[in-house]
């Protein structure tokens, strides 16, 4: 599944994963360029404050 991060970028959904140190939720998603990258899972599905709009952080593209 692809989704947009508030500020424009496309990611693709990898998988979730869990964090060994302290079994932390993560999720891992990738870039158009390639890169991987991991986020704690509450933190990848959390609303932000957008110019005072509450936003998701990431939004699922259809």
């Amino acid at each position: 599944m692809q989704y947009r991060h508030y500020k424009g970028g496309i990611y693709d959904f990898v998988c979730e994963a869990t964090l060994e140190a302290d079994l932390t939720p993560m999720v891992v998603y990738k870039a158009a360029d390639g890169s991987v990258w991991i986020r704690p899972r509450d933190v990848f599905f959390q609303d932000i404050d957008v110019d005072g709009v509450q936003t998701p952080r990431f939004a699922p593209l259809s």
